[in-house]
């Protein structure tokens, strides 16, 4: 994805989360244009925290079976307890996947932060091995700090 592209879709993404109606709908606008738009995200939804646990919300893919994932477990909720980006270029290598495909090869997890307060992430699997780098992050982490507004808004 070439420099405007991923400004043009970071633009396209933003404009979907301030327009839409509430925070559940601009996740799923958000997942879908993600989803849509970015050949090798083969899989991409957001998990948000409720207590100690990440809950499934929207997603665009196969079904998966980690509808709940506890703090500090996978690579989900390793990038919640870190409060950081998780970039893995080889899931196959990394002991803390959960395997969901078979077919998948790499992810990037994202943290959606407000303040230091993890609210959930975003979360890309790929078919493709090493498939995530600079320009993902370049695009996800603004996306997951408006995803972070809208849903603070909600919460107030």
């Amino acid at each position: 994805m070439t420099r405007s592209e991923r400004e043009r879709l970071l633009a396209t993404v933003q404009s979907a989360i301030v327009e839409s109606m509430d925070a559940s709908h601009a996740i799923e606008q958000t997942v879908h244009l993600l989803k849509d738009n970015v050949p090798d995200y083969t899989w991409v939804g957001v998990y948000l925290l409720e207590g100690r646990e990440l809950v499934l919300g929207p997603f665009v893919g196969k079904p998966s079976p980690h509808a709940r994932i506890p703090l500090g477990r996978g690579i989900c909720g390793a990038a919640a307890a870190e409060k950081a980006t998780i970039v893995v270029d080889d899931v196959n290598a990394d002991p803390r996947y959960l395997a969901c495909s078979l077919e998948t090869q790499s992810e990037i997890v994202v943290p959606i932060l407000r303040d230091g307060d993890v609210l959930g992430e975003i979360d890309i699997d790929s078919d493709r091995r090493a498939a995530f780098g600079a320009d993902d992050r370049a695009l996800l982490e603004p996306i997951a700090a408006l995803l972070a507004e809208r849903l603070s808004e909600q919460r107030s």
